[in-house]
């Protein structure tokens, strides 16, 4: 049984993290952008707006119902063949189209069980006072809601930073795919997934002690 190669692993890490700001970047502009979608999808399924509401079910039905690998591969592979449009689009655009539409299934349903957790009477009094529905949801509802979502929503982040590993399937060279091709070329699988794995584990214990200061800021209020 080899030894593991632990300079090989040194060496490696400095050229692995060269890679990580593409893998940050994909999955900081999917949660922008799936947020807003989940926020949008939110309000329609609270509102039951009609048609819209109908629409929205079946969009959370299906990218919840269906892998994000197929998906991926749908926008990069599929798509272009009946778009002609879409044929320039590169592998980077179509994962951050993927995480978005993939996770704002998901966060749409974590927002509005939020937004409808909020006492009912709390609304009922804003409006007895004079507030617009409008003003009620901006002042009332949604900074309570938000309390209660930021966990779950901050979860989602960190599988959309893991779930960008994904785009080396795609031929983009982020993380997973330098540490694929490092792998191939040196033959120490074992080292270089460890290293990998090492770098992801530390980006995720990172953003879970952010969340845990940002709970702790958010409940100040509630405490007493």
């Amino acid at each position: 049984m080899n030894a593991l190669d632990v300079d090989y692993m040194l060496g490696l890490m400095p050229i692995l993290l060269g890679y990580l700001p593409l893998t940050l970047q994909m999955a900081a502009a999917g949660m922008v952008l799936a947020l807003i979608l989940a926020c949008l999808m939110a309000v329609v399924r609270v509102l039951a707006i009609p048609g819209l509401n109908a629409f929205t079910l079946l969009f959370i039905s299906f990218f919840r119902g269906t892998p994000l690998l197929v998906q991926l591969f749908l926008f990069y592979y599929g798509l272009p063949q009946l778009l002609s449009v879409l044929t320039q689009i590169n592998g980077i655009t179509a994962t951050i189209m993927g995480l978005t539409l993939h996770f704002s299934a998901y966060m749409a349903e974590s927002i509005r069980a939020a937004i409808v957790g909020v006492d009912r009477s709390q609304t009922d009094a804003a409006l007895s006072i004079g507030m617009t529905r409008g003003q009620t949801m901006r002042r009332i509802v949604l900074p309570q809601a938000t309390r209660v979502a930021v966990p779950t929503l901050m979860n989602y982040f960190i599988d959309m930073i893991k779930a960008t590993s994904l785009a080396f399937t795609l031929g983009v060279t982020e993380l997973m795919g330098a540490t694929q091709k490092e792998a191939a070329g040196s033959f120490l699988y074992f080292e270089a997934f460890i290293s990998v794995a090492l770098i992801y584990w530390g980006v995720v214990e990172l953003l879970a002690w952010l969340q845990r200061r940002l709970e702790t800021r958010l409940n100040r209020a509630y405490q007493r």
